[in-house]
């Protein structure tokens, strides 16, 4: 398995809102549609969030992030710019272990 978290973090509260809207109204699905097999939400703070997603491997994310990644950040940086007090950041790495 391979993780790909994005982190969010917001001044404003109702922007933080729309954002987490927009994820569950459709951006999470679209992700998964490009490839990942499981995409989870967490609120860490009250501003605050990460998106967690799964994906078979190493080569699937590579494939997310050629075919699918430019379209769908360049749709999240549209509605959700810095100027809108918004922060992202992203990592991803190999899953070692995972208890269910």
């Amino acid at each position: 398995m391979f993780a790909y978290t994005v982190t969010g973090e917001f001044d404003d509260a109702a922007v933080a809102a729309e954002w987490v809207s927009w994820l569950q109204h459709g951006h999470l699905a679209d992700v998964r549609a490009g490839g990942a097999l499981e995409a989870v939400l967490v609120q860490l703070a009250p501003l605050r969030f990460e998106v967690r997603y799964l994906f078979a491997d190493g080569a699937a994310f590579a494939k997310y992030e050629q075919e699918h990644a430019p379209k769908l950040r360049a749709e999240g940086l549209t509605k959700f710019p810095p100027s809108r007090g918004v922060r992202m950041s992203r990592s991803s790495g190999q899953v070692l272990a995972s208890l269910r």
